[in-house]
């Protein structure tokens, strides 16, 4: 049972990183065509927003 409890995590895991990817990836094709340091910026701005909720909400204490 607690290994299926694992591969659940695992899963949660990669789809949360394929949501910033997919988030990373639409605002930069959305908004920043051809602006590479707004675009640098956006995206460690989104990462750490990422991060933030990861480490408020998800993460086990």
């Amino acid at each position: 049972m607690a290994l299926l409890a694992g591969r659940g995590r695992q899963i949660a895991s990669a789809l949360y990183v394929a949501a910033m990817v997919a988030v990373i990836v639409g605002v930069d094709l959305a908004f920043f065509r051809g602006r590479v340091w707004e675009r640098l910026a956006v995206n460690i701005g989104v990462v750490l927003v990422f991060a933030a909720f990861y480490f408020r909400f998800l993460r086990r204490p």
